[in-house]
């Protein structure tokens, strides 16, 4: 039998309204109504909202507001009534606080996904409130450091206050995971995705990727050891163009002054991530309309062994798209080979490159396949449900 109840899910959809940041979220909303609840969405990270159009974050919510609830009336009907923003300014959007406050008592599930949203006293007499870690090392090594250092921050509670803990790291507490536990008892997870959301389009010409260059500004520190973003792993697929003349290949960046004619020199189309991503919908039709996706971890997750996995590269696969990207350790935990190739040195994604172009029908099917077994809904959230005992 379907499990029935009430469930929030919150996520940071107003603070960073773009199209790629809805589907990080709104495939949770999807999952868990497919399963039978009742679903809302809050968000309160205490935090400005970032403008795309001016390309800085501001007080002023207002396009902020507007962005959220129509993505959430796009993703689902049932989702255009049932939401509440708080601003930095503590103002109130969609659902009144009263109503929250009430909601979030009754409510059978929390899901605080990225942990974005504060936990205020409100939300703590929510019985079951769950946090999903999806930033694994900057989390560790800078979020989660600077709570233990200012409890009570913004008059919440702290991520410790959690009922249960899961992390998208899926190999943290193995030996070589140089992740700190932090005394948690860490439960892996990976990202979600609807399967029905992404149809099967005939794919274009173009390997494509989604990525913000260089997003850390300075590096991070850990134990004597620094760690950055993708700039410091880009260099292992930078020449495919070249060394794969038979494909093509694009990026679309955004951040801090990524290396564009640098990139053009080389081979690859680069377009601004922005144009690709100012919904949902474009967000999905670029994906769709790509032969596959060729990406870089962070160098964080890289580096830490950390079994991360691409919320963004779960949609690709989802779409029938065939998904190159840099092995985190999440090989370990999921196959190599078939629609999925993880890689380490250039060498074994231009291999990976060739073998589908040798198959590509083949590895497309794979890839969907995948994605409904390691990353549907279904699959990861049952999972997730029966781990705390909410099934």
């Amino acid at each position: 039998m379907l499990p029935q109840g009430r469930a929030v899910v919150s996520g940071m959809i107003a603070t960073y309204p773009v199209g790629g940041v809805v589907w990080d979220y709104g495939q949770y909303l999807l999952g868990l109504q497919d399963l039978g609840f009742e679903v809302y969405y809050i968000e309160d990270t205490g935090s400005p909202t970032y403008d795309p159009a001016a390309r800085e974050y501001t007080e002023n919510c207002d396009h902020a507001v507007g962005y959220l609830a129509n993505a959430l009336k796009e993703l689902s009907p049932e989702l255009a009534s049932r939401w509440h923003f708080r601003s930095c300014a503590n103002e109130s959007f969609g659902l009144s606080k009263a109503s929250i406050r009430e909601l979030m008592a009754d409510a059978d599930l929390f899901l605080n996904v990225s942990g974005g949203t504060l936990l205020r006293d409100e939300y703590m007499a929510n019985r079951c409130k769950v946090l999903i870690d999806s930033d694994p090392g900057w989390n560790h090594f800078v979020n989660f450091p600077h709570w233990d250092a200012n409890p009570g921050w913004q008059g919440s509670h702290g991520y410790r206050a959690h009922d249960h803990f899961f992390t998208y790291a899926q190999r943290i507490g193995a030996e070589d995971c140089i992740l700190p536990t932090l005394d948690i008892a860490w439960q892996p997870t990976r990202p979600v995705v609807s399967i029905d959301e992404w149809s099967r389009h005939e794919p274009a010409a173009k390997w494509t990727t989604v990525m913000t260059w260089n997003n850390f500004q300075k590096p991070v520190e850990y134990d004597g050891r620094l760690y950055g973003t993708k700039e410091r792993e880009f260099s292992k697929i930078e020449r495919l163009p070249q060394l794969c003349q038979s494909e093509s290949f694009e990026i679309a960046v955004g951040g801090a002054q990524p290396p564009v004619e640098r990139w053009q020199d080389l081979g690859w189309e680069v377009v601004d991530s922005h144009s690709v991503s100012t919904t949902a919908d474009v967000y999905r039709d670029y994906i769709q309309h790509s032969r596959g996706e060729i990406s870089v971890g962070k160098n964080l997750y890289v580096a830490t062994k950390s079994g991360w996995f691409s919320c963004r590269s779960a949609c690709y696969l989802a779409a029938g798209r065939p998904v190159v990207l840099q092995d985190t350790g999440y090989s370990h935990l999921m196959p190599s080979g078939e629609g999925l190739f993880a890689f380490q040195e250039e060498s074994e994604a231009v291999q990976a490159i060739e073998a589908i172009a040798m198959d590509y029908k083949r590895h497309s099917g794979a890839a969907r396949e995948l994605a409904r077994e390691y990353l549907g809904t279904d699959r990861v959230l049952r999972d997730l449900l029966s781990e705390i005992g909410c099934n």
